[in-house]
């Protein structure tokens, strides 16, 4: 990778300052909610990119500055006669765009904070920063020791009783993906035992095959919060304990509420952090990870392609509600709320749909 594009996504990171969102102000899903506080990065290249809808409109690609005021990329490039080389609108459109893209809506969202007259973020209802993903979202299970070791005597798969070599991959259906305030439907006709897995997101930025470990982070994108929501009925007892159908119904993966470019996170300060109305549930160190993001980077993309825009939850730590005693489990009028420090916090409420 050339020293610009390392500069750009990795080199220069420094810590975000504190949690990005502070709980007494926690944003909500529907209009009047208290509006996100935003803490500044501390990286000069960090940014937090957001896909959003202003005032009713179509959705776009946003930048929220530090003082909580948005940028709609689209329309301040027209008005500032910049012909962006990707699709304002679309979040994989800026991703794929590579460095030339992030140096536009550096520039651009730069320009754009001299305005006294831009929209705060209390106006903007945030979606998923990547609404659809093209690929199924990618994801490493037991990837934090005492997670692994909660759930021994609860899974009803006695065959795996170690930690294995290699990460374990497995992955969620596009539909799962959901906006970072909005509910998570609950049918208790199918199953009654939704649970709640936080976890960082890690967002590809460019492809790559084969990609080697001490190079995987120039491959890194960005971070958001995400939430491997799961139905341990179905993963476990249905479908011959297979986990794909358990963990990819229907925007059962929320995600948000930005994404935070790379050169805005220093890892070893982020913590990962689940609470269910209010109540701390889950709440770890990146340092805990058993394999570090340049691992999982590695060995997934060993003989399988990789592709911009890609998404990887990197695994959740302890404290799931299945391995409790007695188990808890999510149930309709439940705030699911799922924190990483220094990018976000997201806040989804589990509504029934029968």
């Amino acid at each position: 990778m050339d020293k610009h594009r390392r500069n750009l996504i990795k080199a220069g990171a420094s810590a975000a300052v504190g949690s990005m969102l502070m709980g007494q102000n926690l944003a909500q899903a529907q209009s009047g909610s208290p509006t996100p506080a935003v803490a500044p990065l501390a990286g000069k290249i960090g940014m937090r990119l957001a896909t959003a809808t202003i005032a009713g409109g179509a959705p776009t690609v946003i930048v929220v500055l530090d003082d909580g005021r948005i940028v709609d990329l689209k329309s301040a490039a027209q008005r500032q006669n910049v012909a962006l080389g990707f699709d304002g609108a679309s979040m994989l459109a800026l991703v794929a765009s590579g460095n030339a893209g992030l140096v536009q809506v550096k520039a651009v969202a730069d320009r754009a904070a001299q305005d006294t007259g831009l929209p705060s973020l209390g106006q903007a209802s945030l979606m998923s920063p990547i609404p659809r993903p093209d690929r199924n979202i990618y994801c490493v299970g037991w990837n934090y020791l005492d997670h692994f070791e909660e759930g021994k005597n609860a899974r009803a798969d006695k065959v795996v009783q170690t930690l294995p070599d290699h990460p374990v991959f497995f992955s969620k259906a596009t539909h799962t993906m959901n906006g970072p305030f909005d509910p998570i439907p609950h049918d208790i006709t199918n199953s009654n035992t939704t649970d709640w897995e936080a976890e960082l997101a890690v967002v590809i930025g460019r492809r790559g095959r084969n990609i080697q470990e001490a190079e995987a982070m120039d491959y890194v994108f960005g971070y958001a919060a995400y939430n491997d929501t799961t139905s341990r009925q179905i993963q476990q007892k249905r479908h011959g304990g297979q986990w794909f159908k358990g963990k990819s119904l229907d925007g059962h993966g929320p995600m948000g509420p930005w994404i935070v470019t790379a050169a805005g996170v220093k890892l070893d300060d982020v913590r990962v952090i689940c609470r269910v109305n209010g109540v701390e549930k889950q709440n770890a160190s990146y340092r805990q990870m058993y394999f570090k993001i340049p691992r999982i980077i590695a060995e997934l993309s060993r003989g399988m392609t990789l592709e911009a825009g890609d998404i990887i939850a990197t695994g959740t730590p302890s404290g799931v509600g299945f391995a409790r005693t007695p188990p808890e489990f999510l149930k309709p009028g439940d705030m699911l709320e799922t924190e990483i420090t220094g990018v976000g916090i997201i806040r989804n409420p589990i509504k029934s749909e029968v």
